[in-house]
């Protein structure tokens, strides 16, 4: 009787140590994982800061250069002139909602007017392009993917100024194409394209993907399919970006129209 009741109490023990401890591994898979969503979000914060730090230097280093070259005409004008002088800012914010495999496909982020958050931004990721912004309410804001019929987006070659129009054909959510490329362009399967910063919408120089094939026969323009960095069927962090010159630009380019 004595070893039956050691025997039960033993395996009872057991059975509960099995539940206990499966109890403190889930607990611990939980707090981990918590733990990585807040260490997720420090770093997109702290990314975001970053990216705005290095707009900033990059504008001072191109007015620099400048100001260098006529330096011993007025030093006092030149100096004053790199201040202010950011073009780009850098929100960070966080896919709620995204669509990749209907003809127009939109993504949805945390981010509104209440975060100055407008139409026509640029939304990006550490990867690469994404979107542009149509689309706004107080907390939220609605995204163009580029993975949608009526995207255009002016895009360019990395090691060369030749550059087309960057559209989606439908069919394939990791390939875009980009369209009316002069025939005198030169370039290879591998090379890399970026956002031509021929617009008040992107930055030059964001990663949109690499050449994909080479086009078989001649023709006045080509258009060419492009590997994306991104994988726009898993987005979480973004970025979106401010031009703050674009209201100057777009008043300048609106006279007598």
């Amino acid at each position: 009787m004595i070893n039956n009741h050691s025997f039960h109490r033993s395996k009872f023990i057991s059975s509960t140590n099995y539940i206990t401890g499966g109890f403190y591994q889930q607990s611990a898979n939980i707090f981990e994982y918590l733990h990585l969503k807040s260490n997720n979000k420090i770093l997109s914060e702290e990314n975001t800061r970053l990216k705005n730090k290095i707009a900033s230097l990059y504008s001072t280093l191109n007015i620099a250069d400048t100001a260098m070259i006529s330096l011993n005409t007025d030093m006092k004008t030149n100096i004053d002139s790199l201040k202010n002088k950011q073009q780009f800012t850098y929100i960070n914010g966080k896919i709620i909602n995204n669509s990749y495999n209907e003809a127009n496909n939109f993504i949805t982020i945390n981010k509104g007017t209440n975060d100055g958050i407008t139409t026509e931004m640029a939304v990006i990721n550490s990867k690469g392009i994404i979107g542009i912004t149509d689309n706004t309410s107080g907390k939220y804001a609605r995204v163009q993917s580029i993975l949608n019929a009526k995207s255009s987006i002016n895009a360019s070659f990395k090691n060369n100024n030749y550059y087309g129009t960057l559209k989606w054909n439908g069919q394939n959510y990791n390939t875009v194409q980009l369209t009316d490329i002069p025939r005198q362009a030169i370039f290879k399967v591998g090379d890399t394209i970026i956002t031509g910063g021929k617009s008040t919408i992107f930055p030059k120089g964001v990663p949109v993907g690499t050449v994909r094939k080479i086009p078989d026969k001649l023709a006045v323009s080509y258009t060419i399919d492009i590997t994306l960095f991104n994988d726009m069927a898993n987005l979480e962090h973004i970025y979106i970006v401010t031009n703050l010159d674009k209201k100057e630009i777009k008043n300048l380019e609106n006279i007598h129209k």
